[in-house]
């Protein structure tokens, strides 16, 4: 189990990074809210967890430990893989989900793509208090980006519709969401990250 990572940022995607350790790049995936911190050319530590399967080892990285943990618990929920557990940090912190467990509140566990009513009822049912009671005051719906290599603004809207899709939104809604942004002028269309940012804000207000 590789459970921590420490080196330079050698590239940062919307949906990962590259952290060169030992002279090794290491391709980590990673919620946009974590990738945002990065800088590259600095240290960075991410916290990680490797999910094997039978085609592939992938490594998820995050933050802090808390983040990490969050989760691993939460792919021990029927039917909640490493997607679908990235796409809950991504909309929510783990102290929101912790409140959202705790509350039963399927309205918020339900802004996540990909989950329904009966998803987040047996989020409900079957986490139980193992993410353990909430630490503090609510926090704004997990949202970051990262900085992406000088493109075209169309060719920055795609990237962030695609990242988008690939945390679970449909690509209308992706796209919609992004046009809808840099038309209110939440964010400028060559800002990769504060379009990513605006954009999960208002996916994430919309619910499901």
């Amino acid at each position: 189990m590789i459970a921590l990572v420490r080196g330079e940022v050698a590239a940062i995607g919307l949906d990962h990074a590259v952290v060169v350790v030992n002279g090794v790049g290491m391709r980590v995936h990673a919620a946009p809210n974590t990738l945002a911190e990065l800088r590259h050319g600095t240290e960075c530590t991410l916290h990680t967890t490797l999910v094997v399967r039978e085609d592939s080892l992938t490594l998820f990285g995050f933050a802090d430990v808390d983040g990490r943990d969050t989760f691993e618990i939460l792919q021990t929920v029927t039917g909640v893989g490493p997607r679908l557990a990235l796409a809950m940090l991504a909309v929510h912190t783990p102290d929101d989900l912790r409140r959202a467990v705790a509350t039963e509140d399927l309205a918020a566990l339900c802004r996540v793509p990909g989950i329904g009513r009966k998803g987040a009822s047996r989020l409900v049912l079957e986490l139980g208090d193992r993410l353990g009671a909430p630490l503090g005051a609510g926090t704004a719906a997990g949202a970051g980006g990262a900085a992406a290599p000088a493109r075209t603004s169309a060719g920055i809207e795609d990237d962030v519709v695609a990242a988008l899709v690939g945390l679970g939104w449909n690509a209308k809604a992706a796209q919609d969401a992004v046009a809808g942004v840099i038309e209110r002028g939440e964010a400028t269309a060559s800002d990769a990250a504060g379009v990513l940012r605006a954009a999960l804000r208002a996916l994430a207000a919309q619910g499901r």
